[in-house]
Order: C-alpha cells, then structure tokens, then sequence
C-alpha cells in the first residue's frame, strides 16, 4: 500500500510580488551609474564607477533574496532558513553600500584629496556612533520604546543598520564640508544613505517574515538609487573649493559626544546596563574621536612645518635677488652685521650697461646680468657673500685686509670684462671697481666706486678719506653743469691736427672746456662724466658739434682749407635721430659733410657691436667721416676693425709713449698700426705726441697726420685762425725734387687710388712700389670729393 506524502508550496503573495516589480526599477538606474561612469575620466570617472558597482551589488543582493524568498517551500524550518537567507542579503548589500560609501567619497569636491577624504570618514563615524548609541538607549531595556518589534532576534540587521548610521553620518559632514556646490554631493549622500537604510528594512523584513516591511523597504532601495543616479548626473559641474575642515570649527564632533553622553545618563538613571552593542557604539565613538584628534594634531604639525618652510622662503626671497640668485642689499647688510673679523667690501658697477638695456632689450640685459652673477659666484672663497644692490651694481664681502681685497678686485675686473655671448652675438663691458676696508664699509666702497668710475672706468680704487670731498663737489658739479650752457660758461678750444712731414695744419679737433665763477676751470676728464651719468651729455653734444660746425663755417669761408672732429660720446651715438641732428647742423650752417670728423672711442666699441654699425652707418650716409679714437686702448680686434665704417684710425698716445719710455727705442706697435691701417684703405693719426723722437717713431712708421703737445695744445679759435693765416702760402708750391729710386728699407706709405667717378680709396705703398718716390710729399685723405679737404702738401 502506497502512501502518498502531500508537499505544500509556496505561492508567493501579492506583496512580494510587488517587491519584486519595484526593485526592478532599479535596475535603470544602475544602468545610469553604469553609463556615466564609462563617460568621465579621471577622478570622476572613479567615483561613478563605484557608485555603479555597489548600487549593483545592492540590487542584485536584494533581488537575490527576494526571488530566494518567493520560490522557498514554506515547512517548519522556515524561520531558520529565513534567518540565513536574511543574513546573506545583509551581507551582499552590506558590501554593495561600502562600495557606494566609497563612491561618495570620491566625489569630485566631496573632499580635497585622501587625507580630506580619511578626515571626513571619521568625522561621519563620530556622528555614526552618537546616533547608534541614541538609538540602542531608545530600544534597549529598560526604555524598548519598539516592543515586540525590536529587531534582537535578527542580527542580520545589524550589518545595513551600522552602515546606515555611518551613511546619514557621512552625509551630514558633506553637508558641512563639501566644495561648492554641495547640494549635488549631499544628495549622493542622501540617496546612499536611503539605500543603506533600506538595506536593513529589506534584511530585517525577509528575518521577521514582514511582507509590508520587505515591500516598503524594496520601494525604498530603489527610491534611494534613483536618487544617486539622478544627484551624479546632475554633478558634472565644476566645483569651487573652499577651506579645508579645520577652517569651519568642531562643532560636528562636540555635539554628538555630548548627545553620547546624555544618552548614556539617561540610560543608567532608569537603571540599565550596557551590552555589547552599546559599548560598541561606545567604542566607536571614542576611537573615531582619538583617531580625528590624531588627525588634527598631525595637520597641526604639517601647518606648521609649511608655516616654518614658507617663513624661510620668504625671509630668503626678502634677502635675496631674484634675477642672480645672489644676496640683495638686505642680505648684504644681514651679512655685514653677522660676519665678525677683518672683512672687505668690493663694489662692482658694469659700466656701460644702461646701453645694452637701451639697445639689446631688457631680456638680453637680464641675461648679461645673470651672467654677471654666475661669474661673480664661481670666484667666490668660503665664507665671501656676492649681492646685487640693484641694476648693475654689485658688491662681495669678503674676509681679508686691505691688499688681498684689491687682488681679488683686479681679479673681478678681468674676469667681468671678458665677453658676454647673449643671442645675437657678443656683448663687450667692463666694470668700476671700488674697495674699503676700514669704516662704513657700503658707504666707503660706493665712494671708491664713483671715483673709478670718474677717473675713467674700467679700474680699481681704494676708498680714501679724502673721497667724500670729491662726492660732494661732484653733486655740485652736476647741479651747476645744468646751467652752464644757459650761463654761457662752456666755450670750444682747438687742437691742430698736422701734415707729416710738413706740420702744416689740416684739421682742428674741437674740445669743450668749462670755467665756472666759482669753482673755476674744470677739467674736462673730470665734468664729462658728470654729464653722462646725469644726462646732460645729450644737450652738450649738440651745443658742441652745432659751434664747432659754426666755427667751421666761419673758417671755410675766409678760405682755409681745413677740417673738424668733435668727439662723440656713446650715449648720443645711441640716439636714434643723432645723423638726422648732424644733416641738419650741416645744412643750416651749408658746412660740406666731408669736412666733418666724428671721433668714437673703442669704449663706445664694447657695448654692442651690431648697433654701433648700424649707428655709425647711419652716420656716413650723411657724408661725414668717423674716426676711431683711442685705438689700441684694449677692445678693437682685428675683426671687428674690419666691420666697423670707420675712416680715420688715432692711435693711441700709449702706443707712442709707452714703448719708448720702457725701452729707449722706436715703437715697433705704431709701425704695425699703421701698416694694418694702410692695408684696410684706412688714414691713420697719431695722437698724443709730445716730443721730436715721437714725431720721427710716427714718421718712420709712414704715419702722414699727428696730433699732440708737439704741435700745440688748445687753443681759442682767434688763436687758431692767426695760425692759419701765417701758414697761408703766398705763392705757387715748389715740386719736391724726385727720388732716383724706391728705398728698400723706407716705410710704408699711403696713396689715393680712384676707382671711379667720385670715388676713391686709400691703399698702402711699400717701398718697392713704383709710384713709391712720387709719394714722399704730404698725400691728403682721400675724401670723396676733393683732394684739398682733409690734407694739404
């Protein structure tokens, strides 16, 4: 006899069916977070995917156990199995809402980086822990405001529920701290929140057998999913960030501790006791605290580290020249108070300078005083600090006597004037060098400094006592030098320029001089520099070429065949309308262009070779003629002689002077000179001669135009003209008598070959040449226009 067991199954209720139907709809919006995290990038896009894979896991975890649910037999075991079941999904939604915690705090501008990020987690488990404690006094013994419903017999709620406090909690910082702005962040943390809430609903539904409590919860989750995806794709939006957490006070820390401790009162008066899952809550929230406050103290000393390391930036900066990396003037006097011992102090000023900035550009300046400071540091000695007082000036504190400061200044001085290689080509400067060693040490080398640089430049001085009288006569020689051509106290000499052999005069130079009422005769090497570094050079230049063109006029009109040089300084050389002032000058005053020397020093040559071409082309296109004046002094090479449009080569008195009175001999450098300015088409003067055996070194040389002591200083023009009159011929020339043949060992001479209409060059003549012999009598310059107008036989 068969015995038919009967099995009964489970028919799933309306309810749980419509559980089923309403997590459903969460699927799109996990499809949502999906789909935004694939479009973003970087950061964003993390967070998105975060969000994506635990709104994912939670949908899954609960759909899980539902369908679980719904197809389960239902027998006796049924409340057992249902425990397990609920205790699954609590642990699948459990991981699922970690996972959205972690999403939201990825957030772009949910927190500034980690470290923010960390902070505001603890801060959410401070506040997470005061509302679990709350809520365990309220459904706890003795109070169990919940009854029968208190979830005990459930533990599988506890997993959601501990991740719903610390959503609500998390979500309640973000309020408070996020970036703006906030609302798209919190309603990430509301919908995280809703979800993780609705996580424990479901599990503790499923544990308790509640239909109503599962179908509620169920329309929750989704509610809460949907609120994320919608809150995500509303947060593509820059966000504009605010101040870090310690700027906002510790208000969310103190509140919930203290609504701990009232909680904690409360339940101990009515006579309670505390179970694990109140000290848990307890103990949450006590190493959530020490851990925040751990947090704090550890930013507290990162502050201050950043305060400490930004101070010292600061102080560096406030001593430091930005440009050169070297000490600037408050360095300098920091160092002078600290260093003890002898010391020195070395003032550096770059003398022409402002020409390059002029010229070049201020990068280029820029890139020449870095340079200098680059040189300046690699001849530094331990314990030497190098600064930059400001533009070009320069100093080194040194640690030394007198004499051991002035060879490491000559040393700087060699080293400052080798070239500077800048983009476009080379730069060439020299520098002022001024020593003290005893005193006020700022204040002494800047009067060196400014002596040097009187004196000429390119030199080293030693303070001397007697330097502050000269300072202050030269700030009244500038205050007066502004009113001397108003008080017409400046006035013109002229210096004749000669014939070799003859000593005939062919040209005057003209050269300023200035007697003051007071103060009297000033010399010139002494008030020209005063007027270049106050400006006033500019202004006197063309009172000088003006009458000295003038006085020209005057002198080709009484029939004198002669010429004029004035000197040119260099900062009016740079002047851009300078050859349209000199067109003017000669077209007012109708002097013919050729008749007009301007004389540029090799100083002039250092500055920047590329303009003074340009300038000194400029020039000639006029019609006047340029001359080189001091060659030989230092800075003119070879290749340089051959670029410049020059006319006239001055020798440099030292190359007359100096060899003859070192060895007693003929100046073999003025006979190379010559040569090589003879070879270039190029007339060469002689200046500086003061004695009879000078005259024959220059004239054994082939030098054919001299200039010096020998033939007379300067003199008035009154002077000059007698001169000019008494040397005016009265008759015809006599023919010199003719050589029966070429000296073998005669110099070179100079002779003008035509090379077309209009248009002539010099070239040098040896002694084996044929028209050698002709050439024995004064030849002229070679001008483009007449034979007469520089030299005369």
């Amino acid at each position: 006899m068969k015995i038919r067991q009967s099995v009964c199954v489970h028919s799933p209720s309306g309810m749980e069916l419509a559980g089923l139907a309403g997590l459903l709809a969460a699927v799109p919006a996990v499809a949502l977070l999906g789909r935004s995290g694939r479009r973003h990038t970087g950061v964003a896009r993390r967070a998105h995917v975060l969000l994506a894979v635990g709104g994912a896991l939670v949908t899954a975890a609960a759909l899980a156990g539902l369908a679980t649910a719904v197809l389960t037999e239902h027998h006796q075991h049924m409340s057992s199995g249902s425990k397990t079941l609920a205790t699954l999904m609590a642990i699948g939604m459990g991981f699922g809402t970690l996972t959205l915690l972690a999403g939201t705090v990825a957030m772009p501008g949910a927190a500034r980086g980690p470290a923010a990020a960390l902070r505001h987690v603890l801060d959410g488990l401070v506040i997470a822990a005061s509302v679990w404690f709350v809520g365990w006094v309220l459904v706890a013994h003795p109070t169990h405001i919940l009854g029968e419903a208190t979830p005990y017999r459930c533990a599988a709620v506890i997993i959601p529920a501990v991740l719903g406090v610390i959503a609500l909690g998390l979500t309640g910082v973000l309020a408070l701290h996020a970036h703006r702005p906030r609302r798209h962040t919190v309603r990430v943390g509301l919908g995280v929140s809703l979800t993780a809430i609705a996580s424990a609903g479901v599990s503790s539904g499923i544990c308790r057998q509640g239909d109503e409590l599962v179908l509620t919860a169920v329309l929750l989750l989704s509610a809460g999913l949907i609120t994320v995806a919608w809150a995500v794709r509303a947060a593509d939006r820059p966000v504009r960030v605010t101040g870090d957490v310690l700027e906002r006070g510790g208000a969310y820390a103190v509140v919930p501790m203290l609504f701990v401790v009232a909680a904690l009162g409360y339940h101990l008066a009515q006579g309670g006791t505390l179970d694990p899952y109140g000290y848990f809550g307890i103990s949450v929230e006590g190493l959530a605290l020490v851990a925040r406050q751990f947090l704090a103290l550890d930013d507290v000393r990162r502050y201050t580290v950043q305060l400490r390391q930004r101070e010292k930036h600061f102080r560096d900066l406030a001593h430091t020249d930005p440009l050169t990396g070297l000490a600037n003037r408050r360095g300098l006097q920091l160092a002078l108070k600290d260093d003890a011992g002898p010391t020195a102090l070395i003032g550096i000023d770059m003398d022409g300078f402002k020409t390059v900035n002029d010229l070049r550009g201020h990068d280029v300046g820029d890139a020449v005083l870095a340079e200098v400071g680059a040189r300046l540091r690699r001849n530094l000695l331990d314990g030497d600090v190098a600064a930059r007082l400001g533009g070009d000036e320069f100093a080194v504190l040194m640690h030394g006597d007198a004499d051991e400061a002035v060879l490491a200044a000559h040393r700087l001085l060699a080293v400052l004037g080798e070239p500077y290689d800048v983009d476009g080509g080379q730069i060439f400067l020299s520098a002022s060098v001024g020593v003290a060693s005893t005193g006020e040490l700022l204040h002494d080398a800047d009067l060196a400094l400014r002596y040097a640089k009187q004196r000429g430049k390119n030199r080293v001085e030693q303070y001397q006592a007697g330097y502050d009288e000269l300072l202050r006569r030269r700030g009244t020689l500038t205050g007066e030098l502004r009113h001397a051509i108003d008080r017409d106290q400046l006035r013109l000499v002229f210096q004749p320029v000669v014939a070799l052999p003859s000593m005939r005069p062919v040209g005057a130079e003209a050269l300023l001089r200035w007697t003051h009422p007071e103060l009297g005769p000033v010399r010139p090497d002494e008030f020209i520099p005063v007027a270049e570094e106050s400006g006033l050079i500019n202004r006197i230049g063309a009172w000088v070429l003006e009458n000295a063109c003038r006085q020209l006029a005057d002198w080709l009109a009484a029939g004198h065949d002669i010429w004029m040089s004035v000197n040119l300084s260099p900062k009016e050389l740079h002047n851009a309308d300078y050859a349209a002032q000199v067109a003017d000058i000669l077209t007012e005053l109708g002097v013919p262009p050729q008749r007009l020397v301007l004389e540029v020093t090799e100083h002039a040559v250092a500055t920047d070779m590329e303009e003074l071409v340009r300038r000194l082309a400029e020039l000639r296109e006029t019609g006047v003629r340029i001359a080189l004046d001091d060659f030989g002094a230092g800075y003119s090479s070879l290749t340089q002689l051959r670029t410049l449009p020059v006319d006239i080569l001055k020798i440099d008195h030292a190359l007359v002077a100096e060899p003859e009175s070192r060895t007693g001999t003929a100046a073999p450098l003025v006979d190379v000179v010559v040569r090589l300015g003879h070879r270039l088409g190029l007339e060469v003067l002689a200046e500086g001669i003061g004695t009879p055996a000078q005259r024959e070194v220059v004239e054994e040389a082939g030098c054919r135009l001299g200039q010096g002591s020998l033939f007379g200083w300067g003199v008035p023009a009154e002077h000059f003209e007698s001169r000019l009159e008494s040397l005016r011929p009265t008759g015809p020339r006599p023919l010199p008598a003719p050589r029966t043949g070429p000296q073998s060992n005669a110099p070179a001479r100079s002779q003008v070959v035509r090379l077309g209409p209009g248009m002539r060059q010099l070239r040098a003549l040896l002694p084996t040449d044929p028209e050698f012999s002709a050439s024995a009598v004064d030849q002229n310059v070679g001008s483009v226009d007449s034979g007469r107008e520089m030299g005369q036989g």
